[in-house]
């Protein structure tokens, strides 16, 4: 980086990697990869409890789903909001599994606490530094994506309100960046996290669903992240892809996500990993006021 501060972003020499705890018995960071796998956007119940009970039983750590929709159209489907948070308290007493949601407002941020275990930050959001500020105090951790045209300084800057805001449980993703190129949505830049883990403690995950945006090229991109060393994947799947409200292209079905799983076990082994789930002894028990 070209400042010459030392941040809090920034692995010390000797530093060892952060471990962030999403939930009890569930972690990023460590030996065990953290896989958090759902649909782009939460639809109705029966979607959800599909998708968690398939990622349960697939070894995936953490489900992800969307109820606020930062689209490029204002005429795209916006998410269901409260409704779908109602979505996410039940599917996540049901299959026991963290939840990470996008939030893009201090208002958001409240609605949602009580449905999730991880803040998302989303691209367009990177450098929304008033939201920054405010997740920085909101008592969960935040998984930060890179921006869309956002150079590596400029996200750890960004983490580093995080952090400097008293929040250290920060989990960097790397979720393709704009090129010239249009035969991928995105050109996941995993030069970019083999920097990051060197430049930093911070946990590093990928986005190969938004980095591709055909779903045939995220089995291959995802191995290709853990070989690099990242951290984890959060992979976009679906009960039908093709019937998807949003980025259906790049969905994989619950039985590709299983797949996948299976085939990431050699390649995280061959770096010192291993595909972690969630922690049987330590299973995410909620109770149905929580």
């Amino acid at each position: 980086m070209k400042s010459q501060l030392q941040l809090q972003v920034h692995r010390l020499d000797g530093q060892p990697d952060t471990v962030v705890t999403i939930a009890p018995g569930t972690t990023c960071g460590g030996k065990s990869l953290f896989i958090a796998g759902g649909p782009c956007a939460v639809e109705d119940q029966e979607q959800m409890t599909s998708v968690g009970a398939a990622l349960r039983s697939a070894g995936v750590c953490a489900l992800r789903g969307g109820v606020y929709k930062p689209r490029s159209s204002p005429y795209s489907f916006q998410g269901l909001g409260e409704e779908g948070l109602a979505v996410l308290r039940r599917t996540r007493l049901e299959s026991g599994l963290p939840v990470v949601t996008e939030v893009m407002s201090a208002l958001q941020i409240e609605e949602a606490a009580s449905s999730c275990d991880v803040f998302q930050v989303g691209s367009r959001n990177m450098q929304n530094f008033e939201l920054l500020k405010v997740l920085a105090g909101a008592g969960k951790p935040v998984l930060l994506k890179r921006g869309l045209s956002a150079t590596v300084e400029e996200l750890l800057l960004a983490a580093e309100y995080l952090l400097a805001g008293g929040n250290r449980d920060v989990i960097l993703c790397e979720r393709g960046i704009r090129s010239f190129d249009t035969a991928t949505r995105n050109v996941l830049d995993l030069g970019a996290v083999v920097l990051l883990k060197q430049l930093t403690h911070l946990p590093v995950i990928v986005d190969p669903s938004h980095a591709a945006g055909k779903r045939e090229l995220v089995a291959s991109l995802s191995r290709a992240a853990i070989a690099a060393g990242a951290d984890g994947l959060i992979i976009e799947c679906h009960p039908r892809p093709e019937q998807s409200v949003s980025d259906a292209r790049q969905a994989l079905s619950l039985g590709e996500m299983r797949r996948l799983m299976s085939s990431l076990v050699p390649v995280a082994a061959a770096v010192g990993r291993e595909v972690g789930s969630i922690n049987e002894s330590k299973r995410l028990i909620l109770h149905p006021s929580a």
